[in-house]
């Protein structure tokens, strides 16, 4: 009688739990949704950013890829294996770049994603969200995800535009490219909403991810290869989780590895994810709702 009680007793509790799983995903669903409505009515915020990294790759990429793919057309450029390995493989400037490209979309998107958190601190939604039956992990993964669905839809586009320039895919690499694109959106979103969750006003979060988006973008080796560099730069960019998602895409799309191997790109992604989450996590149990 006794065993037949414990056995009723631990099916109820194993359900109790399944029950609150459920809701606890209800409620990060719910707070995915938001930020993902927020995104759609602000037709303008996808437009400008998808904008600038088209700019970067037509004009940026098809200006110094006319003196880069050619050489002996400028004098202060010598040498004909400017880009290192990927030269060799019949390469273009312009798609060496994409893949830097695709990573600086998603670098802007995510990290600006953390002054969000300001704004819903100033309408008070942040309140009412924080007293709230929810728990503060999930309120910051609901928002991490808001911000990696808005950097995917980002990254789709250009991947689309890839195309124009002799970017060639396959369903395996569209799928690895979404699988990078999310590991860096993960870390990079948890990072800008670190950020946020310390600041106050605009003016301060616009002035710290000055220190922060630049450095990112740059040091990741969007714009050049990452060989013979001077050792302090070399170190900086190791540093920088953006330069593995790079290093990946390119071995993806355009089959080079400049720096690293694709598991060890991928690891390391990982790691960022789970240090940087986990940061994230924690100073959303410390951050005020007002």
């Amino acid at each position: 009688m006794i065993r037949k009680w414990e056995s009723i007793y631990k099916t109820h509790v194993k359900w109790f739990e399944l029950y609150a799983i459920w809701l606890e995903m209800e409620k990060l669903y719910a707070i995915w949704l938001r930020e993902f409505k927020v995104f759609l009515r602000e037709r303008s915020r996808l437009v400008a950013s998808t904008f600038t990294p088209l700019l970067w790759l037509f004009v940026i990429g098809g200006g110094l890829g006319a003196v880069i793919n050619n050489p002996s057309e400028n004098s202060a450029i010598v040498g004909d294996n400017i880009l290192g390995p990927a030269s060799t493989s019949g390469v273009t400037y312009q798609q060496f770049i994409f893949p830097g490209v695709i990573c600086m979309s998603v670098i802007f998107s995510s990290v600006f994603f953390g002054s969000y958190i300001i704004w819903d601190r100033k309408f008070d939604f942040l309140k009412s969200v924080m007293v709230a039956p929810v728990s503060r992990t999930t309120i910051f993964v609901g928002k991490t995800f808001g911000g990696m669905t808005t950097s995917l839809i980002q990254a789709a586009i250009l991947m689309g535009a890839g195309l124009l320039i002799g970017i060639h895919y396959t369903p395996l690499s569209v799928v690895l490219s979404f699988v990078i694109i999310l590991l860096l959106s993960f870390t990079l979103t948890s990072l800008g909403l670190t950020i946020g969750s310390f600041m106050e006003s605009l003016e301060g979060f616009q002035l710290i991810i000055s220190f922060v988006v630049f450095p990112l973008y740059f040091l990741s080796g969007a714009l050049f290869p990452l060989t013979n560099l001077q050792t302090w730069l070399s170190i900086l960019t190791t540093l920088d989780p953006a330069t593995y998602a790079v290093d990946a895409l390119r071995n993806i799309m355009l089959g080079t590895t400049v720096k690293n191997s694709l598991t060890r790109d991928i690891t390391v992604l990982l790691t960022s994810v789970i240090i940087i989450g986990t940061l994230g996590m924690l100073s959303f149990k410390r951050m005020k709702a007002v």
